[in-house]
């Protein structure tokens, strides 16, 4: 299906400029972002092809690349020799080939380019034996069409489809610069409990609908969604801290640990117990924190009680109105490229019916 390639040239990170926008993208191995760390002017003489797919020899991460860059170590260039390849069923290729090379783990010695060779893919076929590029297509318009109403329905519920600043978000970022922070003990701030303890091992996994948690940073933390004895539940609209990872989290609703190791943290002020403030002190929490606890020197319901957390501060109090106020900014300018994307989309899809 593809001839493997090496890049034009190897760019070392720590020696070119690594700019936040540009022309032409430059990839790693990282597995987030399509694999760009940025972008960099170098001589486009070393540029790779685009309409290609960047491979991590390492990490076995897969990109499609629609337009030419730049590369870091270890990248494979994979070319399709069939001029049907395009940026339509790439990732259906790329679904397929992530798939035949999920038994491999970083700093496997095995993704030379003889293994990369051998690996096979599973796609459908016409009654020719040809690759089926049209089922390819249509499939993934599908798929891409689906997740776009479910994304339009989010934000119209949510009311996230609202991105525009008002005044004093504009000046809260604009002032943010001049914002005071104050040291504060956590146990001044937080009433800090141990959470609950069900085992792994006595769970139902997608039983039901109460979120179960462990001390992973991904999914905000949730393992499953499981139904389990009601008594075990710790309350929710908390900071949760994973015992043995020191990761932070804020969980809106009630739910169950995986380990008593695991701490919650309660805002004591009643009157500022809202999300948008407990996401900026779970943030604040998780920066001045994560460099003094890790595995094997983990963070306990003792040790914590000596911690303290940078805060802004007004009138020798934390500024909670900042808090919030900073964060349904950031919110709002997070959600702004989504829901740009989603309408861009949306009116794609509608010019294609319609046309």
């Amino acid at each position: 299906m593809f001839e493997i390639n090496s890049y034009q040239k190897r760019f070392d990170a720590n020696k070119v400029e690594i700019l936040e926008s540009g022309k032409y993208p430059y990839v790693v191995r990282m597995g987030s972002n399509n694999g760009q760390r940025g972008f960099i002017n170098e001589d486009t003489s070393y540029l790779n092809e685009g309409n290609t797919i960047s491979f991590g020899q390492d990490t076995a991460t897969m990109f499609y690349q629609e337009i030419p860059y730049f590369t870091g170590d270890k990248i494979k260039i994979l070319k399709a020799k069939n001029k049907k390849f395009s940026k339509k069923n790439a990732q259906f290729f790329i679904s397929a080939m992530t798939k035949s090379f999920a038994s491999f783990s970083w700093g496997s010695s095995s993704f030379s380019v003889e293994i990369i060779k051998k690996q096979k893919a599973i796609l459908p076929v016409l009654k020719n034996g040809e690759i089926d590029f049209e089922f390819m297509e249509s499939f993934i318009a599908e798929l891409e069409a689906e997740r776009i109403a479910e994304l339009e329905a989010y934000l119209a519920v949510t009311n996230l489809k609202d991105y525009t600043l008002t005044t004093e978000e504009k000046q809260v970022l604009s002032e943010y610069d001049k914002c005071i922070f104050k040291e504060y003990n956590l146990i001044d701030i937080f009433e800090i409990k141990n959470t609950g303890n069900i085992l792994s091992r006595d769970i139902v996994e997608n039983s039901g609908k109460i979120p179960y948690l462990c001390a992973s940073a991904e999914n905000n933390a949730v393992s499953s969604y499981i139904a389990y004895d009601n008594k075990y539940l710790d309350k929710g609209n908390c900071i949760f801290i994973g015992g043995k990872t020191f990761t932070v989290t804020y969980q809106e609703h009630d739910f169950f640990s995986n380990d008593s190791h695991n701490l919650v943290l309660y805002l004591k002020d009643n009157t500022q117990q809202i999300k948008l403030n407990q996401l900026f002190l779970a943030t604040c929490v998780a920066k001045s924190l994560s460099h003094k606890y890790s595995w094997g020197d983990s963070v306990s319901n003792k040790k914590i009680q000596k911690d303290t957390a940078s805060l802004p501060t007004l009138n020798d109090k934390p500024d909670y109105a900042k808090m919030g106020t900073l964060i349904s900014a950031i919110q709002k300018l997070v959600i702004k490229d989504v829901v740009e994307y989603a309408d861009k989309k949306i009116s794609a899809t509608k010019t294609v019916i319609s046309g």
